[in-house]
């Protein structure tokens, strides 16, 4: 039905008035010497001519559609998205309380931890904010120990603190992340110390993993593991110590002497998580994602956003 643009105007001044004003149906009709069913009525045809459109935000609403489009386009089934916060620490923050409820939602029992700057954020916002009623029963490594003194890099210690505020029995990775080359990795990786975890590794139900950026810091002797493979290869971003590029391939390096998981048996988890911090790009994302490992993922809903809509 065609409208004049006179009483279009009229409908929109109405509306205008109520919704935007905050002016009482009967004050309205006053002022237009009118009654106050008619106002009525002028609003309900503003509405069902589209000159009105009523949103509602539902709370998670947001989340849980960007979630579904995940759920579409990848391997992630479920997750934790999280707006953000004033600033970076405070996303972090945010992001580390989500990865926790994430994983008492799964309901995990064995869990195997990974390294970088949010899982540094995540022991201390378990520190502050224990959880001893968690399903968790063991944690482990899933990369050795990184010869810099940075916290977010130190698995065993992160492993300790960690089951201290969860109530779980800690397993330790007693090697280094990057020996000095690949003979002394295949050394290490046939004594009983690396036995051990990998039989942790083999039972445990869900693994935490980060998910960062390439090139990051620290560099990981990158240069002497991958010569110029991950230039060749577009490398854009990084989980535990492998790197992959923005389609989803992992680069294979015959020289690559990191201790951690090894790739074929991360795959075996029931669960793998993806952690972003508040500074991961789309980029990164978009390669881990395209990788099929990731069952789960925690992350910014502007960073799914923004990958979404690219």
């Amino acid at each position: 039905m065609r409208i004049s643009q006179d009483k279009q105007k009229k409908l929109a001044y109405v509306a205008r008035r109520y919704y935007l004003e905050d002016q009482k149906q009967s004050d309205i009709a006053r002022e237009l010497g009118v009654s106050r069913p008619l106002v009525s009525r002028m609003l309900s045809e503003a509405r069902e001519l589209g000159i009105v459109e009523i949103t509602i935000h539902e709370p998670g609403a947001k989340a849980a559609s960007l979630l579904d489009r995940l759920r579409l386009s990848s391997s992630i089934r479920s997750g934790v998205l999280v707006e953000d916060g004033e600033d970076d620490d405070t996303t972090n923050q945010l992001l580390s309380q989500g990865a926790v409820d994430l994983l008492r939602r799964i309901g995990s029992h064995r869990l195997g931890v990974g390294w970088g700057y949010l899982i540094g954020q995540l022991v201390t916002w378990l520190e502050a904010n224990p959880q001893m009623d968690s399903t968790i029963s063991d944690i482990c490594p899933l990369v050795g120990n990184a010869s810099i003194p940075a916290r977010n890099y130190q698995s065993n210690e992160n492993v300790r603190l960690m089951a201290q505020q969860l109530g779980a029995a800690p397993h330790f990775l007693y090697l280094p992340a990057l020996p000095d080359n690949l003979e002394e990795k295949q050394l290490l990786c046939s004594s009983e110390i690396y036995r051990q975890i990998h039989q942790q590794w083999e039972q445990m139900d869900t693994a935490l993993v980060n998910i960062g950026d390439y090139p990051s810091s620290p560099d990981f002797a990158s240069l002497v593991r991958y010569g110029s493979l991950l230039q060749q290869q577009h490398a854009c971003g990084r989980m535990l110590v492998y790197y992959f590029n923005e389609e989803g391939s992992i680069i294979q390096s015959d020289q690559d002497f990191a201790i951690q998981i090894p790739l074929e048996t991360l795959l075996r988890c029931p669960n793998i998580v993806g952690v972003c911090s508040a500074n991961t790009s789309a980029k990164a994302l978009r390669g881990a994602l395209r990788t099929g490992a990731f069952t789960h993922i925690v992350a910014r809903s502007a960073l799914v956003q923004t990958l979404l809509g690219q």
